[in-house]
């Protein structure tokens, strides 16, 4: 009963904690996906508030955010389906371990104002950031303990295709949000807003801002206010805003619009004007794409032609403003203004605002500027020049059905054909895959490596990997015939079995060289690699030869791990399943009961080294021939009983997809084997 109770307080703390942590990232992978240019903004704020900036090159702060907002939404999914449980939870904890402690960083210190883990979605303050991201380290570490009782919603054979999806569904929006403009915008800039009315304050509740302005002459450089801003002796170098007096903070408190040619502040006559009026943005002119630029200059010839406004908005020096208008013929009048204003208003540099007493009534990327073809009469009698209808609403449900409805395929084929097919085999098979009484097997074969001092280390390190733990298969290490008697009594019996690679086809006598059952036996091994298509290739291993070191092995209380499969020549003319089935006759000489001692390994000799690639389907479909020949010589229960392992080029990044298979029950490790950390991945592909 107690633990019965341990086990129900397991499962709920995993899959509680796994739908907290989706929640989290699936909610921040997407905001930063609709608006890759923001979060790349917010990089740069870190980059720069630690010294970093010129660590890294112009692309990392917008490439590593489109990453990073996938791999939160990849996980954030991936723990919603319980799909891909050990990844997805892993990833999560070394996110969380990460994050934590930058955020009480961040909350010390403050080098930046907020972290942007939700973009401007939901503007968290540093400590309420730490104060999330607590919860949702203790959510990881309970998911990733427990992350074996994390149910799932996708069947294993099926979670392949949702990571896939989910992964190109979330980089897809990531680039066509940049390549426009975001679906959603959660800035106070949005289509519909009125500027004005975001700079509104409440009576007796304002903040005082001030914007400063640096100028230079002569080589000084110097900072002046509007009060005391100078002569046009001056030149122009960089503005900023900033706090004197902290009050209300209205939604857009920077605002601010100088005319460069004037110096006069325009702003309160730009947003009072009745009439329409263009407003290019371009943080900063020097990196403004300038490949459309001929619809930039339509656009103002359209504006002069029927008596818009037209304003570029920058943050630039006048010399860059200069080359911009050498470069482009650019005619057009140009404001100074706030760079981090400009970023905000549009996510694009350049980008285009259209506006009408203040309010926003269009917005467009540089790639979706109107061009004449659009631009045929007055804004007044054009659908362009009223209020683009947008509904937050209805583009979420837009976005969440793009997304849902080929999930929903996916989860159908799932529940209408993978499982139920599942469910009639175990009808009719109470021995399948899921309660088999077979064993799950990965055995690990050394080959001629590692001295006698490498092997034990490597021994010991695999001994002590996995000496908290107790994986769902049977381990077996398989070494030279030196390190047998070492090896062996290192290891825990009880976890790990120690075999050998080889052994001769005579029981005893003058066979310089050789090394029998018997010795093999005698060191404490419990297993032999028998028929390993490097013995049948190098060694001229024959039928007649292998029958005579399977009946010795056995003889010996050895368990053989008989290996079968064909050469490249073999599989291109399909006579795959002739040529094992020939193989096949060393192992079936034996009486029933010895053949059911036995462990069987087929290996695609024609994909190891050759550049060609062993699906799971092709491994399961020569398994599941093997299993039936044995089905027809000794019969049903022996076939369903017997481990058929796969040797072909195993890794822990395909051991799972191919362990799923049916008639796969596990793994000979050539080259992984050798490494403790690939070889219990490998193992662990049973455990996830």
């Amino acid at each position: 009963m107690k633990d019965k109770n341990l086990h129900i307080i397991q499962e709920v703390v995993a899959n509680t904690g796994r739908f907290i942590l989706a929640a989290s990232f699936i909610f921040s992978g997407f905001v930063k996906a609709v608006d890759p240019l923001g979060f790349q903004y917010k990089i740069q704020d870190y980059l720069a508030a630690f010294g970093m900036a010129s660590w890294f090159p112009s692309f990392f702060p917008l490439l590593g955010g489109i990453v990073l907002s996938s791999v939160e939404f990849f996980i954030g999914i991936s723990l919603f389906f319980g799909t891909r449980r050990t990844i997805a939870s892993s990833l999560a904890l070394m996110l969380m371990i990460f994050m934590t402690p930058l955020t009480l960083y961040l909350a010390l210190f403050d080098p930046v104002s907020d972290c942007g883990c939700f973009g401007d979605a939901w503007v968290l303050t540093n400590w309420e950031t730490f104060g999330k991201n607590v919860v949702l380290l203790l959510a990881a570490a309970g998911t990733f303990r427990y992350r074996k009782m994390v149910f799932r919603f996708i069947s294993v054979k099926m979670e392949w295709l949702v990571s896939l999806y989910t992964l190109f569904f979330v980089f897809t929006l990531s680039f066509y949000c940049l390549d426009r403009l975001p679906v959603l915008d959660f800035r106070p800039y949005k289509i519909g807003k009125n500027i004005s009315e975001g700079m509104t304050i409440p009576d007796g509740a304002p903040s005082i801002y001030e914007s400063i302005f640096v100028l230079e002459k002569n080589g000084e450089k110097k900072e002046f206010t509007l009060d005391n801003y100078p002569d046009s002796t001056w030149t122009f170098v960089d503005t900023r805003t900033v706090l004197k007096e902290k009050g209300y903070e209205p939604p857009i408190h920077d605002f601010s619009i100088m005319d460069l040619d004037t110096g006069n502040d325009i702003t309160e006559d730009v947003l009072t004007d009745m009439g329409y009026t263009f407003l290019l943005v371009a943080h900063r002119i020097e990196e403004a794409d300038d490949s459309n630029i001929d619809l930039i200059n339509e656009i103002y010839d359209y504006s002069v032609e029927h008596g818009y406004r037209f304003y570029c908005l920058t943050s630039s020096p006048e010399e860059q403003i200069e080359l911009w208008k050498d470069k482009t013929g650019a005619e057009y009048p140009f404001c100074q203004m706030d760079d981090i204003t400009l970023k905000t208003m549009v996510r694009s540099n350049p980008g285009l605002m259209l506006i009408k007493n203040g309010t926003i009534l269009n917005k467009w990327s540089d790639e979706d500027i109107p061009d004449e073809y659009v631009l045929t009469d007055k804004l007044e009698n054009l659908p362009l020049g009223q209020q683009k209808l947008e509904s937050d609403f209805h583009t979420v449900g837009y976005v969440f059905l793009w997304f849902v409805i080929p999930l929903l395929l996916v989860l159908g084929v799932d529940v209408l054909v993978i499982r139920r097919r599942e469910r009639k085999k175990s009808f009719i098979n109470p021995l399948n895959k899921e309660n088999k009484m077979r064993k799950n097997i990965v055995a690990g074969n050394w080959k001629m490596n590692k001295t006698l001092q490498e092997g034990i280390a490597l021994a010991k390190e695999l001994n002590e990997a996995l000496a908290n733990e107790k994986p769902n298969c049977d381990v077996i290490i398989c070494t030279p015939f030196i390190h047998l008697a070492s090896v062996t009594p290192l290891v825990d019996a009880a976890k790990i079995g120690v075999g050998a690679e080889n052994c001769a086809d005579k029981a005893s006598g003058a066979y310089t060289g050789e090394v029998s059952a018997e010795m093999v036996a005698s060191t404490g091994a419990k297993y032999v690699i028998l028929g390993h298509s490097e013995r049948r290739a190098y060694y001229g291993e024959t039928v007649a030869i292998l029958e005579e070191k399977v009946k010795l092995a056995l003889a010996n209380g050895l368990t053989p791990i008989f290996c079968i499969g064909e050469v490249l020549e073999e599989r291109e003319a399909n006579k795959q399943n002739e040529v094992v089935a020939a193989q096949m006759a060393s192992v079936f000489s034996l009486s029933a009961e010895d053949f059911s001692k036995i462990i069987l390994a087929y290996e695609p000799v024609w994909a190891i080294g050759t550049g060609k690639t062993a699906t799971p389907e092709q491994a399961q479909e020569i398994h599941a021939f093997i299993r039936s020949i044995v089905a027809d010589k000794y019969g049903k229960e022996i076939a369903d009983n017997t481990s058929i392992l796969y040797g072909g080029s195993c890794k822990p990044s395909n051991a799972k997809e191919l362990f799923a298979n049916p008639d796969v029950d596990g793994g000979l490790i050539g080259g992984a084997a050798l490494k403790v950390a690939d070889f219990k991945g490998i193992i662990d592909a049973f455990n996830a």
